[in-house]
């Protein structure tokens, strides 16, 4: 590694920790780390101590171990996770801990492993972290995703490009979303974070009823807010007053959708990988909130696992408006990652929202968080759905019509 190469791999360390989760004196990190990404993850850990972390924790990950398990172990051993190894990520949730995930997987690292059995790990796991996630919904957890590019996943992105040139393209599209080069990174951010945040006050004003998409795909899918929803954009700010960025890159202004009020179609604008399985040209149709029916050209059987994981996983917990001309889209880029795809495009995400897209609402339980229209389920993935013709309507509580995307980009 070059010492160019060498110090941009030290500053998206740097980033990740100080403007990521904003690791503070006498904290507890985790650190989920892939063994692709071992360097950096070590890098990470020594900058997480440098800002006076108590103690790191690293969890590494092999996808390819992890298939070999799937091919040959029962289901049963995939239904319950052991009670010491959720203790450990649950103990360090109570102590006040800040977690740190690392993405670099193959998009379709699980292609043809049995469905059942990642549908039980899938539920196995988040039964067993609830503790983990509850602290995180209420905000008194610090997180955030960043990524590590693979060689596998380079050849996704860059299928004619030799394995070295991709990995090398890959991390250079990685720096430019991060934006990482040519200036002070921290400045940048910034300013990003201002504007995000302006955008989301802007749409906080106007306290919409309803939103309606449409484009040429053939979306055309109206979706109901919550009385005293929230939009938020950019970085957000701990229950203990620590400003943090969940995911890096972020380009997306988000809220809570009223579960129980979607009516339409909605037709995906990139591919989906859900658990190392591709699903890609798809269709959602809603009614009363709830998926009716659906197909794909491409991982129908993935979809539809999704879709049953759970009554939940056929309502949607979330809503994010990323404009088309966003900088991870001047990239022409299809990832085959969602931190990236989905900061790339309008999404939607089925599964359980984030209790404080609705005012109080991460004082309450699920059942008084329902009733408000906020969705439960253990999923919670996102898909996109923006275009460069995309248009977006806001409804207002009387009645009143305005425009929020035209040509698949803000009005304001």
């Amino acid at each position: 590694m070059s010492h160019t190469e060498n110090d941009k791999l030290r500053e998206y360390a740097r980033l990740t920790v100080r403007q990521g989760v904003c690791v503070s004196e006498g904290i507890y990190v985790i650190i989920r780390c892939p063994i692709i990404a071992v360097d950096f993850g070590r890098m990470v850990m020594e900058e997480a101590f440098a800002c006076g972390a108590k103690d790191v924790i690293m969890q590494y990950s092999d996808s390819k171990t992890a298939r070999v398990r799937f091919e040959n172990a029962d289901i049963s051993q995939f239904e319950t996770l052991p009670a010491w190894q959720a203790e450990q990520t649950n103990f360090y949730a109570r102590e006040g801990t800040v977690a740190i995930s690392i993405v670099a997987e193959d998009p379709e690292a699980f292609s043809g492993v049995d469905g059942a059995k990642l549908l039980a790990s899938a539920k196995a796991t988040r039964t067993a972290l609830r503790e983990f996630y509850e602290i995180m919904d209420a905000g008194n957890l610090r997180w955030t995703v960043v990524a590590y590019p693979s060689a596998a996943w380079a050849k996704k992105v860059f299928p004619d490009m030799p394995e070295a040139r991709a990995i090398r393209c890959l991390w250079d599209a990685i720096y430019r979303s991060v934006r990482i080069g040519r200036g002070d990174t921290v400045r940048k951010w910034q300013k990003h974070d201002r504007l995000l945040k302006r955008r989301a006050a802007a749409l906080n004003r106007y306290a919409f009823t309803s939103l309606r998409f449409k484009n040429s795909l053939g979306t055309d899918f109206c979706i109901g807010l919550p009385e005293n929803h929230i939009w938020y954009g950019g970085s957000e700010t701990s229950g203990d007053g620590h400003v943090y960025f969940p995911n890096m890159p972020t380009e997306e202004i988000f809220t809570m959708p009223h579960c129980m009020k979607m009516d339409g179609t909605v037709v995906s604008s990139m591919p989906l990988s859900y658990q190392g399985c591709l699903i890609d040209r798809f269709t959602l149709v809603f009614r009363d909130g709830r998926v009716v029916e659906h197909s794909a050209e491409v991982g129908e059987d993935a979809l539809t696992r999704l879709l049953d994981t759970d009554e939940g996983s056929r309502r949607l917990g979330e809503v994010a408006l990323i404009p088309h001309d966003s900088p991870i889209r001047a990239q022409n880029i299809l990832f085959y990652n969602t931190l990236f795809d989905e900061n790339a495009s309008c999404h939607l995400a089925l599964g359980r929202c984030y209790p404080n897209t609705v005012r109080g609402g991460e004082l309450l339980d699920e059942d008084a968080l329902y009733t408000l229209g906020g969705n439960h389920s253990i999923n919670h993935v996102d898909f996109m759905i923006g275009t460069e013709d995309l248009s977006v309507i806001g409804i207002t509580k009387d009645g009143i019509e305005i425009p929020v995307f035209e040509n698949g980009n803000f009005t304001f």
